[in-house]
């Protein structure tokens, strides 16, 4: 059980004595499949479908720490973006979304991932960010203080960038 409580301004999540990471993940690409054919808002297309490995990652991290989406979806909705992950079965791991109809800002920047921490009680470093696009998703998390992950599953064996961790396989979060 994850206990919430504040210091210093700030809310720490706790779970056995420890401080558990909150997640903050991509939404196209990471967890679902942004089909590039489709037009309009994503909760309205006749085809959605999760990642492979999204929900039983989502459901292993959801019992020890919160998570959150972090998406660019400028003509979304945060309702709207709910109603799409509820489609494939994934809403119920999920504790809120951040876009920019709800934030004020377009993701990309250091600000956008400042104002999460912000509006989650949280220092920077206690956030952790999944996405599959290295400017918009992991450099900008990264200068915020945050770390970071990205989710590159068209890798080869090779690691492509060693300043951050890097994974092939959504699994690979299940903890």
């Amino acid at each position: 059980m994850v206990k919430a409580y504040t210091a210093n301004g700030y809310k720490m999540n706790i779970q056995k004595d420890r401080i558990t990471k909150t997640y903050l993940f991509d939404w196209g690409d990471t967890l679902m499949i942004d089909f590039s054919h489709a037009r309009g808002k994503m909760c309205n297309w006749k085809k959605v479908e999760a990642v492979t490995g999204a929900k039983k990652t989502l459901a292993s991290i959801s019992r020890h720490s919160p998570i959150y989406i972090a998406t660019n979806a400028a003509d979304s909705s945060e309702k709207e973006i709910e109603l799409a992950f509820e489609r494939v079965g994934l809403a119920q791991y999920i504790s809120g979304y951040f876009c920019k109809a709800n934030l004020g800002l377009s993701k990309g920047s250091p600000e956008f991932y400042r104002a999460i921490a912000k509006q989650l009680e949280l220092i920077p470093n206690q956030i952790i960010m999944i996405g599959d696009t290295i400017d918009k998703d992991i450099t900008p998390a990264l200068q915020t203080g945050m770390d970071a992950v990205w989710f590159n599953p068209g890798a080869s064996n090779r690691q492509y960038e060693k300043s951050f961790k890097q994974i092939k396989h959504l699994c690979e979060l299940c903890i």
